[in-house]
């Protein structure tokens, strides 16, 4: 089902296959160390790179950091990951963990595998493209490579890495994360930064202040305290529902322009599509709705849960709500679950628990920064008009790459689809796409000099 499939297309397809079928999940030890034997034997002995670390350290899942150096001027960073969400078969048109070609209605043909998108096709195929660039002596910068394998779980590992100060990565001109930017099938997305997170738990248990040690009869509630009510009690303290917001900022000139520009051609029917919603929290237009989102901070609840689960007519003895907290750019997700403890504190409301498994602030970059101007030349010869963004209202680590690059992209043609979710794919024709804009991009950072789309030098 391969024919008609350029040379390219079918190694990094062969490649992103080969990779699907190791289970690379945070807790599969021994697939997640099989997964970096093969990257790092690829850019070995496929690439010919060097190898800086991959190592594991204090535990974690190792950064594979190789470095391809062709003498050039210039460097770039090409950063990606190797780690997955977890799957069952159940669901899926072919085994997530083999992966296969499925001819997906009103998509197309595509590979379909946990990983296709996120973010082993995108992973396997910009790999490709820099071999057949340095193969074919087209490639004219540098090339720092970085591979992690905790980026579902917060990219601590890296950030550690890049933060440290023997950090052996070198001064960059841009930084770029491949992946498939065509979401939905629209214009791809261009995001001048991203927003910042804390993830954790709020916790309730019984104690001093009240609740049974152990469930009891719910015949009880009259005379005996409910930790999923005083649950309830401290959420109500700590974001407005429906959404959880917590606060909000004002856009600055440059980001009122970039919105301005994006309110124009941005369809809130088709996000609400995109995201399978049937309407948003707010009455307003697009460009009302854009200015919303990217400039609230909010609280998330993931799961409401108690202990013991799924049971009837109890009190029970703990109540938890798992939560992600997001922040624009300027704000810092750390500063709200400080104020949110000082709320407690002050309201001498016992028996609660927060646990932070990890926060960071978001961060961006301007609207000419090195790179910039170069995907958008791609996205014109690639795909459609691309959507810019003054960050993107997802969180990922871009600060701690702002010591080492002057920004970071994510950046590629083509499309995929349902990470995390039954049936995740990669377009076919999208990975084509995809390939090309890659290697378009990289040979434009290599062009020093030559002026952007935008008046960039770049």
């Amino acid at each position: 089902m391969t024919a008609g499939l350029s040379a390219l297309v079918q190694k990094a397809l062969a490649l992103t296959q080969a990779w699907c079928r190791i289970p690379s999940i945070r807790c599969d030890d021994a697939a997640m160390a099989e997964q970096v034997r093969a990257i790092v034997d690829w850019l070995q002995t496929e690439l010919g790179a060097t190898i800086i670390s991959h190592r594991p350290s204090h535990g974690r899942a190792p950064v594979i950091h190789a470095r391809l150096d062709v003498g050039a001027k210039d460097t770039v960073i090409l950063y990606n990951m190797y780690d997955v969400m977890p799957a069952s078969p159940e669901g899926w048109s072919v085994d997530p963990f083999e992966g296969g070609i499925v001819d997906l209605d009103t998509i197309g043909r595509s590979f379909v595998a946990r990983g296709a998108e996120n973010n082993k096709g995108p992973l396997a195929g910009m790999l490709c493209v820099l071999k057949d660039l340095a193969d074919s002596g087209r490639l004219r910068v540098n090339v720092e490579i970085l591979v992690e394998g905790e980026e579902e779980s917060g990219s601590g590992a890296l950030r550690d890495y890049l933060h440290d100060p023997d950090c052996p990565v070198r001064p960059s001109r841009a930084a770029l994360f491949p992946s498939f930017c065509e979401y939905g099938g629209g214009p791809p997305r261009v995001y001048l930064g991203f927003s910042g997170i804390a993830k954790g738990e709020i916790r309730v248990d019984a104690g001093a202040w009240g609740g049974p040690k152990s469930p009891i009869h719910s015949s009880n509630s009259p005379w005996i305290a409910n930790p999923a009510s005083r649950l309830i009690e401290v959420l109500s303290q700590f974001g407005q529902a429906p959404t959880g917001r917590l606060g909000q900022i004002e856009l600055d000139t440059e980001a009122q322009a970039i919105v301005a520009t994006l309110a124009e051609n941005f369809d809130p029917a088709a996000e609400l599509r995109f995201r399978n919603t049937e309407r948003f929290s707010l009455e307003a237009d697009a460009a009302a709705l854009l200015a919303h989102v990217l400039t609230t901070a909010s609280l998330n609840l993931s799961s409401l849960t108690t202990e013991p689960p799924h049971s009837s007519a109890i009190i029970p003895p703990v109540a938890r709500a798992g939560f992600d907290l997001r922040c624009p750019p300027s704000l810092d997700p750390a500063d709200y679950i400080a104020g949110f403890r000082a709320i407690l504190k002050d309201k001498a409301i016992e028996g609660v628990t927060i646990s932070v498994a990890d926060s960071y602030r978001g961060h961006r970059f301007a609207r000419g920064a090195a790179g910039v101007g170069t995907l958008l030349d791609v996205y014109a010869k690639t795909s459609a008009p691309p959507q810019i963004w003054p960050w993107a209202i997802g969180a990922a680590p871009s600060y701690a790459f702002a010591g080492h690059a002057e920004s970071f992209l994510l950046g590629g043609a083509g499309r995929g689809g349902n990470a995390h979710g039954v049936d995740e794919f990669m377009t076919l024709d999208g990975f084509e796409r995809f390939l090309t804009s890659i290697a378009l991009w990289l040979e434009g950072m290599g062009h020093v000099g030559t002026a952007s789309r935008d008046g960039v030098t770049c």
